[in-house]
C-alpha cells in the first residue's frame, strides 16, 4: 500500500521546468497585485495594464515600461519596483534556498532539480553553497556600485543627499542586474534621461558585465585565487563577451561614421565610447547612452538587435539565445568545416546533447521573435517593421531598449511584449521543457535516411 501510495506521489509530482514557469507568475501576479495598491502611484493608482506589464517587466528584469518609474511612483513605489527587480535578477529559487536554510529545512530533490535549471548548471552537487556564495557576492558587488554611483552623483547631479542615496541604490541594482529601469526618464530636470558622462557609463558598464557573466562564471572566478584553474565553459564565455562587445562597438563605431546618425557629428573619442557603452548595455541591460534610439543609423540599430537577440551567458541575469548557444553553435560549424567526427575546442570534445540543446533553443528562439514580429506588425499600424522587430528582441532579450513604441502600444501588443518578456527571462529551453510531453523508451530503431540540405 505504502509503495502504491509513493508511486501516484511520483506521477503527480510537478517536473522542475513547470515549478519554475508556474513559480514566476505567481510571482509575476503577486508583483502586479502589489504595484496596484495604494501609495505605489505617485498621482494615481496604477491601471491592472500599466500594474501587470510593471511586475512582468521587472521580474523579467527586462526594463521596458509604459509608465515613467521617477515620475508616475513614489519612493515606496521605487522600493518595490527595485525589490522585483532583485527577485527576478538574483533568481526566486536562489531565494528559495535562503528561505530553507533559514527555517532549518533539508532542500528538497525536486526543488534542487529546479534550481539547478534556473541556474543552467549541469550538477546538483554543491548547489545549495554557491547559492549563498553568489548571493553574498552579488550584495557586496551591487554596494560598491552605489557607493560610487552615489559619491559620483551627489557632486554633480541636482539632487539632495537622500536622493542621491536612493538613486546610486536604485540604479546599481538596475545595473547588476541587467534590467534597465532608471529614474530619470521623465522628470523635467533631467530631459536627457540616464546621465551619459564617462564615469557613470562606466560604473554601469562594470556591473552590467558582471551580472551578464553568469553565476558559474562568477563563482568560478572567486574560486580561481584558490583553485588557479578556470572551467572551460568560464574561458569560453569571458572570450566570446569580451568579443561581442569590442567587435559590435568597432561595427556600431563605423555605422554611425560612415552614414548619419545620433552619433556621426560626435567627435571620434565619444563616438567610440559611446558606442562601446551602448553595445554593453544592448546584450540585456537596456540603458541608453542617448535619449534618441531612433536617430541611430540603420548599420547600428541592425548591430543592437543582432546582440539583443544573442543577449548575455546562461545562468546571468540577462536574456536572449545565450553565449553559451552562440559558442555551441559555432564551434560545432567550426568542427564540421575542418572534418571533425564531433565538436571540439581546447582539447575537450562537446557532447552532441549540449549542441543538440542549442540547435533546440536557436530554432525555437527565431520562431518566437518572427511570430511576435508579426503579430505586433499585424496589429499595431502605427508602427513600422523595425520598430517591432526591435520592440520584440528587446522583450525576448529581456534587454528594455526601445524605439519609443512601448507606451503606445494596444492591450494586445503589451500582452505580446510580455509574453516575450516571460519567455526570455525563462529561457526557450525552459519553456519547451515544461510544454513537451515526456520522453518515451522505445525499443525500435528505424533505418537512416537522408534529407537535402544546403
Amino acid at each position: 500500500m505504502r509503495f502504491v501510495t509513493r508511486i501516484r506521489r511520483d506521477d503527480v509530482r510537478i517536473p522542475p521546468p513547470v515549478r519554475l514557469v508556474l513559480g514566476l507568475a505567481l510571482l509575476a501576479l503577486l508583483g502586479s497585485l502589489l504595484l496596484m495598491l495604494p501609495g505605489i502611484g505617485a498621482v494615481r493608482p496604477l491601471q491592472i495594464n500599466e500594474a501587470m506589464f510593471t511586475a512582468v517587466s521587472a521580474l523579467s528584469v527586462t526594463g521596458l515600461t509604459v509608465i515613467a518609474p521617477g515620475r508616475d511612483l513614489t519612493v515606496f513605489g521605487q522600493v518595490v519596483l527595485m525589490a522585483l527587480i532583485q527577485i527576478g535578477g538574483v533568481g526566486f529559487m536562489v531565494l528559495a534556498v535562503l528561505v530553507y536554510r533559514l527555517i532549518g529545512r533539508q532542500m528538497p530533490l525536486e526543488d534542487r532539480l529546479a534550481l539547478r535549471d534556473s541556474l543552467g548548471l549541469v550538477s546538483l552537487t554543491e548547489i545549495v553553497v554557491l547559492t549563498r556564495r553568489v548571493f553574498k557576492v552579488v550584495v557586496l558587488i551591487e554596494l560598491i556600485g552605489a557607493l560610487m554611483l552615489w559619491l559620483h552623483w551627489r557632486t554633480v547631479l541636482p539632487l539632495s543627499e537622500a536622493d542621491a542615496i536612493r538613486y546610486a541604490l536604485f540604479h546599481a541594482v538596475s545595473a547588476f542586474c541587467n534590467a534597465g529601469f532608471d529614474l530619470f526618464t521623465g522628470l523635467p530636470q533631467f530631459p536627457t534621461g540616464v546621465p551619459n558622462d564617462g564615469l557613470t557609463m562606466a560604473i554601469f558598464a562594470v556591473l552590467i558585465v558582471i551580472g551578464g557573466l553568469g553565476i558559474p562564471v562568477v563563482s568560478d572566478v572567486i574560486a580561481w585565487p584558490r583553485s588557479r584553474t578556470l572551467t572551460l565553459h568560464t574561458r569560453l564565455t569571458l572570450f566570446i563577451v569580451l568579443w561581442l562587445n569590442l567587435s559590435g562597438a568597432l561595427s556600431m563605431f563605423l555605422a554611425e561614421t560612415l552614414t548619419p546618425g545620433a552619433l556621426h557629428d560626435a567627435p571620434a573619442h565619444q563616438r567610440l565610447g559611446l558606442s562601446l557603452f551602448q553595445v554593453i548595455s544592448a546584450r540585456t541591460a537596456g540603458f541608453s547612452g542617448f535619449p534618441n534610439l531612433e536617430a541611430l543609423s540603420a548599420g547600428a540599430h541592425l548591430t543592437l538587435i543582432g546582440l539583443m537577440f544573442i543577449g548575455s551567458a546562461p545562468a546571468s541575469m540577462g536574456g536572449g539565445i545565450t553565449t553559451g548557444t552562440l559558442m555551441a553553435m559555432l564551434i560545432s560549424m567550426w568542427s564540421y568545416v575542418r572534418g571533425f567526427p564531433n565538436a571540439r575546442v581546447l582539447g575537450r570534445t562537446i557532447g552532441q546533447e549540449s549542441v543538440r540543446r542549442a540547435g533546440a533553443v536557436l530554432t525555437v528562439s527565431l520562431v518566437a521573435v518572427i511570430t511576435s514580429t508579426y503579430l505586433i506588425a499585424i496589429s499595431q499600424p502605427n508602427v513600422t517593421f523595425l520598430q517591432a522587430l526591435f520592440e520584440v528582441t528587446s522583450a525576448f532579450a529581456t534587454c528594455g531598449l526601445s524605439l519609443g513604441i512601448t507606451g503606445s502600444l494596444s492591450p494586445f501588443g503589451q500582452l505580446v511584449i510580455m509574453l516575450m518578456m516571460f519567455w526570455g527571462r525563462l529561457g526557450a529551453l525552459t519553456v519547451v521543457a515544461a510544454l513537451a510531453v515526456p520522453r518515451r523508451k522505445t525499443l525500435v530503431a528505424y533505418p537512416d535516411a537522408h534529407i537535402l540540405i544546403g
